[in-house]
């Protein structure tokens, strides 16, 4: 249909033919399309009078009309009639009934508030329902809706409105608790943060302090050990610029001197190794005190004091300290036997340093006199005591050797040299 009303369409006006007239090039205008084109072109023509010249809108083709204008151009009947019976066809229609085909909906059924047809209404889902004339039921309820408009009295306008208001207020006042309520909470969780800044400041301070401790404690010995150093360090230079001095009596002061400052060098002793054990550990003491800390209790939460002591098995103080045995409470059960076994431990030490060979097989004849006595006594706690004797027996023994080998090597590499020295001195 879209395609016919477009074929039914004037190309001038757009709309539907009315009157359709045909020029000689073939083309169908409205009468009144080409008499509003006519008068635009005699208005700007140079034709000859007795002529009037239209150019076609479709085809831009220029005729000539006779002097009585677009009356003297011939009908377009057929498509006049085309046009006609497409007017009528397009009439709107009675509604017909989806459910009975080409039925007309000419009835209202007053129950469901629909238009139904009569099929509907004698053998249809309508059957049995009241029914009216649509425009009787229209005029009928025409005057319901200001009967309803009546019934709406001011009272339940202001009982509404009263509602309302007292709505709007109930929001508000739990908005301003919950607002209070975030206030708190806001301010609860700062004051935690600000607990736990002071407890977290406090430890650092005090690993700070520790710190402080650690570097009093070192560093005095490492800048004596530097000096040892360079102190060695110069009597090597010093030791090659005397072998060079070619001056005999420059060569024997420079010898005497040199003699000094070894011999000075060789008694000086070396400063002790201290092995520092910083305590409590920052894991463990955590773990076994904060775990039992509460909200309420947050202010009284423990902040260790540290201490950096020495520790006995030449460790460095980076582990936290083992808990001290139970077996080391034993001691007092068995005081004798204890002070068998630091005797035999302290002549045991006494022959290694001595005599290391000898002191060997002492050592072992020791030992496996400290293992009988072991055996003669029973239990664990015994057992736990021996255990511990050994582990330090064994830890001073190698302490020992290594100071030993140390200043060996120090005193054999000194005493060299001096040789040497002597040895250059005396061939010249």
């Amino acid at each position: 249909m879209d395609s016919l009303e477009e074929d039914l369409t004037c190309s001038v006006c757009y709309s539907l033919f009315s009157d359709p007239r045909v020029l000689p090039c073939s083309h169908t205008f409205c009468k009144n399309c080409l008499e509003n084109l006519l008068q635009v072109s005699t208005n700007y023509s140079i034709w000859r009078p007795l002529r009037l010249p239209i150019k076609c809108p479709h085809c831009r083709s220029v005729v000539e009309l006779p002097p009585s204008g677009v009356d003297a151009l011939p009908s377009n009947v057929s498509l006049r009639a085309i046009v006609e019976k497409y007017q009528r066809d397009s009439e709107p229609r009675a509604p017909s009934c989806q459910e009975h085909r080409r039925q007309p909906l000419n009835m209202y059924c007053v129950q469901d508030r629909q238009l139904i047809c009569g099929l509907c209404l004698t053998v249809g889902q309508h059957h049995g329902h009241p029914i009216d004339d649509l425009q009787a039921a229209f005029v009928r309820e025409k005057q319901t809706p200001a009967l309803l408009l009546a019934r709406l009295s001011e009272q339940k306008w202001s009982q509404v409105c009263e509602l309302g208001e007292q709505l709007e207020q109930e929001k508000a006042r739990c908005d301003a608790l919950l607002r209070q309520d975030r206030q708190e909470v806001n301010q609860f969780f700062v004051s935690l943060e600000e607990v736990l800044a002071r407890k977290k400041q406090a430890y650092l301070e005090a690993l700070s302090e520790a710190a402080a401790e650690v570097a009093a404690t070192y560093d005095p010995l490492i800048h004596t050990v530097k000096e040892l150093q360079e102190e060695q360090l110069d009597l090597v230079s010093l030791g090659s610029s005397v072998e060079e001095e070619d001056s005999p009596l420059v060569f024997l002061e420079k010898v005497h001197q040199f003699r000094d400052r070894v011999e000075k060098f060789i008694r000086t002793p070396l400063p002790s190794g201290i092995n520092l054990s910083v305590t409590p550990r920052a894991a463990a003491y955590l773990q076994q005190n904060w775990p039992a800390v509460t909200i309420s209790s947050l202010e009284q939460a423990p902040v260790p004091k540290l201490c950096c002591r020495t520790r006995c098995d030449g460790g460095v103080g980076t582990e936290a300290d083992p808990p001290v045995p139970p077996a080391w409470d034993r001691w007092r059960q068995l005081k004798p036997t204890a002070s068998v076994a630091l005797l035999g431990l302290l002549l045991l030490l006494a022959a290694l340093w001595a005599n290391p060979v000898g002191g060997a097989s002492l050592g072992f004849s020791l030992l496996s006199r400290l293992s009988q006595l072991a055996q003669s006594l029973s239990g664990s706690l015994v057992s736990s005591v021996w255990d511990t004797m050994e582990a330090e027996c064994a830890e001073m023994g190698a302490a020992v050797q290594r100071w030993s080998s140390q200043l060996s090597v120090l005193r054999d590499r000194v005493v060299q040299q001096v040789a040497a020295l002597l040895k250059t001195s005396t061939s010249r």
